[in-house]
């Protein structure tokens, strides 16, 4: 763009929240140099204007071109060319200010000689060099101010933001900030200030007034007050002095020929008719000998959009804001002495009478009820998550142990031996998962944790039994889930006796023949079913719960850190200002994502040394991997932590959220109830709780010493869920306003 190019220009901008229009048809230029000011009342539409120009808000209608890009589709390309300090204080309280002028240095790209440059510039321009250590939460209101300007400087911006920059400062602290805007004006930077108090506007070289999303006027201060609708044909302005003047101020209203009369200090600014003279305005007020002074002076800024302001009215623009006059507390010198009154006698104090304990009982009342209305994540929180409670306790959940998967290897093959698989399975303690017939598959499968119980039929199974010797059958349980070993144990050694049991009542008592003898000769039972007990011998419940619980802690800490980190910033309004950078939107995620990461990887060291050397429970697999592995679900559960952060715009929310999702991810994860004994519907709907796969990955490694090969099923789940929750976060992460 040339030097004589406009670095603003905003043609027709709209912005509509639902029915409501914030903005209205606002077009408007911005030369280079300028202190423009964008005045209006509260609510006129002064900051959706300058987030419309900064591009982190999509306009409804219109466009906004910024140092000549478009400001909502170009708008990445012109973020390191402008500063924006918001309306609020919006660094972080719990920095330093060196630390947050470094921050947004390295925002803006600053190298490390380069930032030391600009700091020592900018806190030379804002004095505030002395408080460098200090935290900005600390600062008062005018060096949080000065704070927040130096930190929109640091990169050198060509154009400046200031979104009501003195509100609720002193006004020391108000005139040495402007004094500071003239500055940076005289150095060549364009400045954008919006502001609702009128002598801020005098100090402006161009002005737009918005009256309820309107732009009302727009040019220098001293042609909008050289319009006629200001001072009318017949008409002229005078500034009345006269002792106790807010006295007579409603008494001069209601005047013929007096147009307008406001309170100015200690005098009176009146608009009146040519027909009304000093002596017709002794009358209007009832004084005949009493010295007035009457001169005439220029209208104000705040008497044209005063009058402006009338005329919208009256031309159905909205209602009309009353600007109320703050009221002098009087004139009159304090009492001498000899005038005071007497000292008050003591006397007997009254008892105090209580008040109605239920008084406002009802106003309470429906204010929460308003409340309520207006959240609906509350509303499902309260209505919906005792319903998914009541389902997972009363249907999902069954500790009553039945269909434990359970692999066969029957080297026999025969008839005698597939009877005895259907004793197992008709048991309904045990479901047929797969047959295989080498060792290396048999194994596998209990090591990957597909089946809690190998059978193991031996190839001699038939001919002993048939000869009448005892046959020996193996059966492989696996012990990390101490309810699944108990259960399976005594059912197979149970259906072994009972098998023996019904071979032996088919011989006769009288012929003294044994159904079956051992190897020494010895009367013995024909089936001798022999359970052992892997990896948990003892059946120690810490060894099944502990691994999982490391699951279920890193979920915890990561989902809620994270999600709290963001929409903390998001309340606090730092992560606008953050929207008004060039920072990237991955640089933003992963940046905020990685500290959390490390913390949980510490975390997660912590916990596993918990779980070696308070609870006994040693790592059997590859340590290594098991690192990895954890780290892949730690991406996962932080990227659960964004999500929740898109979806949610207060702490609370987020609160509520994270319990919704923690809710399923205790009690359908097989954490705690084995997942092989729920219904279809939420079995299949485990699959898509990210925590079920890092657990059967923990239990696997730790317990079973199971390798890669035996958790690829629950890599790849744990890979799919993470790149669904991340890629759905991401999409869901803009970063701009809604």
């Amino acid at each position: 763009m040339s030097e004589t190019d406009p670095v603003i220009d905003v043609r027709h901008l709209t912005r509509r929240f639902g029915e409501f229009v914030a903005v209205r048809d606002v077009s408007l230029q911005v030369r280079r140099g300028a202190i423009f000011g964008l005045l209006g009342p509260n609510g006129s539409g002064k900051s959706t204007m300058i987030r419309m120009m900064l591009g982190i808000l999509p306009p409804s209608d219109g466009e906004a071109i910024v140092l000549g890009r478009d400001a909502y589709i170009e708008s990445e390309s012109i973020k390191s060319r402008v500063g924006y300090m918001s309306q609020h204080f919006s660094l972080y309280t719990d920095l330093s200010v060196n630390e947050n002028l470094d921050f947004y240095g390295r925002i803006y790209g600053l190298d490390s000689k380069r930032l030391a440059e600009r700091k020592k510039a900018v806190m030379e321009l804002t004095g505030i060099d002395e408080y460098i250590d200090v935290l900005a939460g600390n600062l008062s209101g005018g060096w949080k101010q000065r704070l927040a300007l130096a930190c929109s400087l640091i990169h050198e911006p060509d154009l400046l933001f200031l979104d009501e920059p003195t509100a609720g400062i002193d006004p020391v602290a108000r005139r040495h900030l402007w004094d500071l805007l003239f500055e940076l004006s005289g150095r060549g930077v364009t400045l954008v200030v919006t502001t609702h108090y009128m002598d801020e506007a005098e100090r402006c070289t161009d002005v737009g007034y918005l009256y309820e999303s309107r732009l009302l006027i727009l040019g220098k201060p001293e042609q909008l007050k050289q319009l006629p609708q200001i001072t009318p044909e017949g008409t002229r302005r005078f500034e009345l002095r006269i002792a106790r003047a807010a006295e007579h101020l409603s008494h001069l209203r209601n005047q013929p020929g007096v147009r307008d009369a406001t309170l100015f200090g200690e005098t009176l600014h009146l608009l009146l008719e040519d027909s009304v003279s000093p002596e017709t305005l002794k009358q209007h007020l009832g004084i005949q000998d009493e010295k007035i002074e009457l001169r005439p002076i220029p209208p104000s800024l705040e008497d044209v959009f005063v009058t402006l302001t009338a005329d919208a009215d009256k031309e159905g623009g909205g209602e009309l804001q009353e600007k109320l006059a703050s009221k002098l507390a009087g004139n009159g010198e304090p009492p001498s002495p000899e005038k005071q009154s007497p000292e008050p006698q003591p006397r007997k104090k009254p008892k105090r009478k209580p008040g109605n304990p239920l008084s406002g009982l009802w106003a309470v009342l429906v204010k929460e009820f308003y409340h309520i209305r207006r959240q609906p994540i509350t509303l499902f929180f309260m209505l919906v998550v005792p319903v998914m409670q009541t389902i997972i306790f009363g249907y999902a959940i069954n500790i009553k142990i039945e269909h434990i998967p359970m692999v066969v290897l029957d080297l026999d093959g025969r008839q005698h031996s597939r009877d005895l698989v259907s004793s197992f399975v008709n048991t309904r303690k045990f479901q047929l998962l797969e047959q295989v017939y080498d060792d290396e598959s048999f194994h596998r499968a209990i090591t990957s944790g597909r089946a809690k119980v190998g059978l193991r039929i031996p190839p001699y199974y038939s001919d002993r039994l048939l000869r009448g010797e005892q046959v020996e059958v193996q059966v492989l349980i696996d012990g990390s889930d101490s309810q699944v070993a108990t259960t399976a144990q005594s059912t197979a050694g149970l259906l072994g006796l009972n098998l023996s049991l019904g071979r032996t009542s088919q011989f006769d008592d009288a012929m003294q023949i044994a159904p079956a003898r051992s190897q020494n000769g010895e009367v013995a039972l024909p089936i001798d079913v022999r359970p052992r007990l892997l990896y948990n011998p003892d059946l120690d419940s810490a060894h099944f719960f502990v691994p999982g619980l490391i699951g279920i802690i890193l979920q915890l800490v990561t989902l809620f850190l994270t999600s709290f980190a963001i929409v903390r910033e998001r309340e606090l309004g730092t992560l606008e200002q953050l929207f008004v950078t060039p920072v990237g939107r991955m640089g933003l995620l992963l940046g905020k994502l990685f500290p959390y990461a490390m913390i949980g990887f510490v975390e997660l060291l912590i916990v596993m040394s918990v779980m070696i050397y308070a609870f006994g429970v040693s790592i059997n697999g590859s340590v290594p991997l098991l690192l990895v592995l954890s780290m892949l679900f730690m991406v996962c559960s932080l990227g659960l932590g964004l999500f929740v952060s898109t979806v949610a715009n207060t702490q609370l929310a987020a609160v509520q959220l994270a319990f919704i999702i923690m809710l399923p991810s205790v009690l359908l994860s097989g954490f705690m109830f084995p997942r092989s004994e729920m219904p279809l519907p939420i079995y299949l709907i485990t699959f898509a709780i990210p925590v079920t796969y890092f657990i059967e990955i923990l239990r696997g490694i730790v317990l079973r010493a199971a390798d890669l090969w035996d958790l690829i099923p629950s890599v790849v789940g744990l890979i799919l869920c993470g790149l669904t929750v991340i890629s759905l976060s991401v999409m869901r992460f803009q970063k701009r306003l809604s």
